[in-house]
């Protein structure tokens, strides 16, 4: 049994320190909102009321937070890690942070006698619903193999994909290149609808063809034909606008530094943009498709 403190006890964080409750470990978990620590707590997570508590005595500590600026104050505020767990604690970043704020962890974690791993990942809530996630580990290669213990019962497939940063890095190419993927498949889908094709059966076509996708294949923005895709549900997020939009536009931060050039992807950027600055930021990232759709309608959409 490991004792491992979880911050961060949302959609993902909550489903996601479950599956180590079952796995045996102890888990003390910490949240700003009072909620979530009382749903946590449902489901095995020993709730606490700081980030102080939660690592106290903490073998790992595991963050799943919004942003990068929320991993600083977590891991270098007067409150945070850094500041009250013990050297040589194991600290595993989740969420989805731009690449200085990586370099940051990394640095500070180092500097002050901790072990520090950028541990994105893939696949959901309904990935984290059912332990099939996809992590991406940078770190030492030592540090890596630690993380790889400790994430397993929540994990379909775990990547030792660099040193460090190199996970974070993966992620955002990988969610980058889902983004142009959406871009993709919303514009065929309308094509496909104004020839007059019908949907299952230009769905089965390019399923199985050079059009395929792993978007298309889960999330194909017509009714009726993919069962879990969010058109079925008036767009209910899987996967928000909003946070769809955030990682595209790390990637693309990322690009320019690196002088690479991504015209697809800033075009879905700025699609992804527009239902933000329309309200829609929280509806799932396919309805993009209304950018294709002639007159902005969308079979499964209510318009609200």
């Amino acid at each position: 049994m490991t004792s491992i403190a979880w911050i961060g006890l949302g959609n993902m964080g909550s489903r996601m320190s479950a599956h180590l409750v079952t796995a045996g470990h102890e888990v003390r978990g910490f949240d700003v909102v009072d909620a979530l620590r009382d749903s946590a707590a449902e489901h095995g997570i020993a709730p606490v009321g700081s980030v102080a508590e939660a690592v106290e005595g903490a073998e790992v500590v595991i963050l799943s937070l919004p942003k990068g600026e929320h991993v600083r104050a977590v891991l270098g505020g007067p409150d945070g890690v850094f500041a009250h767990a013990a050297p040589g604690t194991l600290v595993l970043d989740t969420s989805t942070v731009d690449l200085d704020t990586s370099r940051w962890s990394h640095g500070e974690a180092g500097s002050r006698g901790f072990r520090f791993v950028d541990s994105p990942i893939s696949g959901g809530i309904q990935g984290a619903e059912a332990a099939t996630l996809t992590f991406m580990l940078g770190g030492t290669d030592d540090d890596v193999a630690a993380a790889k213990e400790v994430v397993t019962p929540m994990a379909g497939n775990v990547f030792a994909v660099g040193g460090p940063t190199h996970g974070i890095a993966a992620k955002l190419v990988n969610n980058m290149m889902l983004g142009v993927s959406i871009l993709a498949m919303s514009e065929g889908s309308q094509l496909a609808q104004q020839l007059g094709l019908d949907p299952q059966r230009f769905f089965d076509v390019a399923r199985v063809s050079s059009g395929d996708s792993w978007a298309l294949r889960t999330w194909y923005p017509v009714p009726g034909i993919v069962p879990g895709a969010a058109v079925n549900h008036n767009f209910d997020a899987s996967f928000s606008a909003m946070l769809c939009h955030k990682d595209v536009a790390l990637a693309i931060a990322g690009a320019e530094a690196a002088g690479v050039k991504v015209p697809a992807a800033t075009l879905i950027r700025d699609q992804l943009q527009r239902l933000l600055d329309d309200g829609l930021g929280g509806k799932d990232c396919t309805l993009v498709v209304r950018e294709a759709s002639p007159d902005g309608t969308v079979a499964g959409w209510d318009g609200r």
